[in-house]
């Protein structure tokens, strides 16, 4: 961890707008947009959380997050782990889990509960052909481009998702599907795969979280999300991606964006805030979340993150 405490102390001295975030006190901490506390995905500091769980906790306490997202527990049990983030002052509300289309859920919703979150999360759902080839944080993967899902696909994810909404209803879980870029194809109809996932599920049993960046990197806004489908939507992800020539459905192909630190990308979170804010969106929980490359230590880009949060804060 000192390795980290270096690298933050340089950032701090070159960054002023972040020097700034971290000086204007505790009536500013965890301030955030559309009125919540500023969140992140750990999956965004898995390095320095691997390393040393307890301390990163701790120190995105210090840089203002409020509350924290988890994609796996590490060494620790779920209960171990949900005691680390307690200890640390900061809210656990939901976890990423690997749920799949054909894996037993008893566990999985075993460790929602022991980790005391409300929201059992799909960090990705589709089952690929060859799933250990995929790596979605190496940004030098080279790949074919993923395949299409076509109808029948996208049908039988809705109904794998149904199942899992109502497993986690009766583990006193509420169930959310965390997108990505591939479920905005278009099918044969002219409607994207998106929407059919939407109209297929049980808006009681499915809630979604929408990952903004990799929404807008396909191509659709999720300000017409917003409107379009009223208390279907629960979360943010709030990311960011170097410009692209076109918008992309590929994730781990040639198309595949480039991750970068908030507000160094193409996507313009104004109007997607306000419509998140808007009565009726139903938005509980915003989280900020990073995708590879990284330029400098994840915990720094995490400063960064929280600084851009932080702008858009009415507080």
């Amino acid at each position: 961890m000192r390795q980290i405490g270096s690298s933050r102390r340089q950032f701090l001295r070159g960054s002023s707008a972040v020097a700034a975030t971290l000086l204007t006190g505790m009536d500013r901490a965890f301030a955030g947009p559309v009125g919540l506390p500023a969140g992140i995905q750990l999956y965004a500091v898995r390095e320095p959380l691997a390393a040393d769980a307890p301390g990163t906790l701790k120190q995105l306490k210090r840089i203002g997050y409020g509350e924290v997202e988890s994609a796996g527990t590490g060494r620790y049990t779920p209960v171990e782990f949900r005691q680390l983030v307690v200890d640390a002052g900061l809210a656990l509300p939901s976890a990423h889990i690997e749920f799949r289309m054909d894996n037993d859920l008893g566990p999985l919703l075993a460790e929602a509960n022991g980790l005391g979150v409300q929201y059992a999360v799909s960090s990705f759902l589709r089952k690929l052909n060859d799933p250990g080839r995929m790596s979605l944080s190496n940004s030098k993967v080279q790949q074919a481009a993923m395949p299409p899902m076509g109808q029948d696909g996208f049908e039988r994810m809705a109904a794998r998702m149904n199942e899992i909404g109502r497993a986690a209803k009766a583990a006193g879980l509420q169930y959310a599907y965390h997108n990505h870029n591939f479920e905005f194809e278009k099918l044969p109809d002219g409607t994207l795969g998106y929407d059919l996932l939407l109209r297929r599920t049980e808006a009681e049993l499915v809630k979604f979280e929408v990952d903004c960046g990799w929404m807008v990197a396909a191509g659709v806004s999720p300000v017409r999300y917003f409107a379009q489908y009223p208390d279907r939507f629960r979360m943010l992800h709030i990311k960011d991606f170097l410009p692209i020539a076109r918008p992309t459905t590929d994730m781990i192909g040639p198309d595949r964006p480039s991750g970068v630190e908030l507000g160094r990308g193409f996507i313009d979170y104004k109007p997607i805030f306000a419509a998140a804010a808007a009565r009726g969106a139903g938005i509980v929980h915003v989280f900020a979340e990073q995708e590879a490359p990284y330029t400098r230590p994840q915990m720094a880009s995490a400063e960064v993150s929280f600084a851009f949060l932080n702008s858009f804060s009415k507080a």
